[in-house]
C-alpha cells in the first residue's frame, strides 16, 4: 500500500499514515441545502471505537442497527419521515473503498441485511495499518469529529460511541487538509460577546473573573461545520451551558427574536426545569447589534432543533 508519508512499514505507533487518513476522512456525503449528513461519519467513528477496544473494527448488523440507529438519533438531523435508517451508511460506506460486508446485499435495503447474520469492517489493509499506527486512528476520529460537529457537541459525540475524547483531542493533527479548510475570523468571539453586552442572550448570566467574561461563548446558530459564517447575524453570545443546549437542539429560536424550547428536554428539578420559563423569551440585543438572520434561524430549526417547541 502506498502512503504519503513513505514506506508504511517504517510508520511508528507515534506517526500518522497519511494515506489511510486521507481514505478514513474523505467521505463522499450529500451536500445541498445546507443539510446535515454524519451518517457515514457516525459509523466510521463507532468502527474506529470497536477497533480501539476489540482489535477488530468487525460490526455485526444487529449492534449497527441498534447502536448507530441511537446516535443518529441524538447526533444527526431531526428526522422528517421515517427512522434514522442506519442501514443507508452501512451498506452505502462501501462506495468509499473504505469498508466490507461479509456479503452481498444491496444498497440501502434492510430486508437482506435482517435475513440472515452479517457483519462489516475496515479493509484489512486499513486495519493493518491502525494497528501499527495508533495515532492515526487517533488522527482520524478528531478529524471526522471536527468537521461534523461543533465542539461543544463533538466531545459528546466520541464518548456515545466509545473513544477516549482526551486522548482523541490530543492528537495531531485535526482537520486533514487544512490549508483548503475555512479559517474562523479571530476577532469573531470577541465582536459577538461584546456586541451582546458581555452577557448571555438567553439567560442574562454576565459573570467575569478579573475584569474578563467568564464562562461565557460566541455561538454560530447554523454551525461553523455547516458552513455558517462568521457575522454578527448567525451568533449569540450564551453561557456555557445554554450554548451547549443550542447545539444539541434543546433550544432554538422560534423567530429572530424569540427563544423556543423543545419537547423532546424534560427535567425533573427546579434547576432543570427554569429552563421551561425561557420559553417564548424575547431576545433584547444592545441597540444596533442584529438579530439572528431569518435563514440561519431556518437552518437550526431545520438541521438541530429536536422535536417541536413546548406550546405556550
Amino acid at each position: 500500500m502506498d502512503s504519503d508519508s513513505g514506506d508504511t512499514d517504517s510508520i511508528g505507533p507515534d506517526s500518522i499514515d497519511a494515506d489511510v487518513l486521507r481514505r478514513l476522512t474523505s467521505l463522499r456525503q450529500f451536500v445541498g441545502n445546507g443539510e446535515r449528513a454524519p451518517h457515514k461519519p457516525l459509523l466510521v467513528l463507532l468502527a474506529l471505537a470497536q477497533f480501539s477496544s476489540r482489535g477488530s473494527s468487525s460490526l455485526e448488523w444487529s449492534v449497527v442497527e441498534d447502536r448507530l440507529g441511537m446516535l443518529l438519533g441524538e447526533f444527526g438531523r431531526p428526522p422528517r419521515t421515517g427512522g434514522p435508517r442506519p442501514n443507508f451508511p452501512f451498506t452505502r460506506l462501501r462506495s468509499d473503498g473504505i469498508w466490507e460486508l461479509s456479503r452481498e446485499v444491496p444498497m440501502d435495503a434492510i430486508s437482506p441485511l435482517r435475513a440472515a447474520p452479517i457483519e462489516g469492517h475496515f479493509p484489512a489493509e486499513i486495519e493493518e495499518a491502525l494497528r501499527r499506527s495508533p495515532a492515526t486512528l487517533l488522527a482520524a476520529a478528531k478529524s471526522v469529529v471536527e468537521e461534523q460537529f461543533p465542539m461543544t457537541v463533538a466531545p459528546d459525540v466520541l464518548a456515545a460511541v466509545g473513544l477516549d475524547v482526551d486522548a482523541v483531542f490530543a492528537a495531531s493533527p485535526g482537520r486533514l487538509g487544512t490549508s483548503a479548510a475555512r479559517k474562523r475570523s479571530a476577532s469573531w468571539r470577541q465582536q459577538v460577546i461584546a456586541a451582546w453586552d458581555a452577557s448571555c442572550a438567553f439567560c442574562g448570566f454576565d459573570g467575569s473573573l478579573g475584569g474578563f467574561p467568564v464562562g461565557l461563548e460566541a455561538a454560530h446558530v447554523r454551525w461553523f461545520t455547516m458552513d455558517g459564517p462568521d457575522d454578527l447575524d448567525n451568533g449569540l453570545a450564551l453561557c456555557s451551558l445554554h450554548h451547549k443546549l443550542l447545539d444539541r437542539g434543546a433550544i432554538g429560536l422560534g423567530d429572530q427574536q424569540t427563544i423556543a424550547v423543545s419537547t423532546s428536554y424534560s427535567a425533573s428539578s427546579d434547576a432543570g426545569r427554569w429552563l421551561y420559563d425561557l420559553h417564548g423569551r424575547k431576545l433584547h440585543p444592545r441597540p444596533g447589534t442584529p438579530l439572528p438572520h431569518p435563514d440561519h434561524v431556518h437552518w437550526h430549526s431545520r438541521e438541530v432543533f429536536k422535536g417541536r417547541a413546548l406550546t405556550a
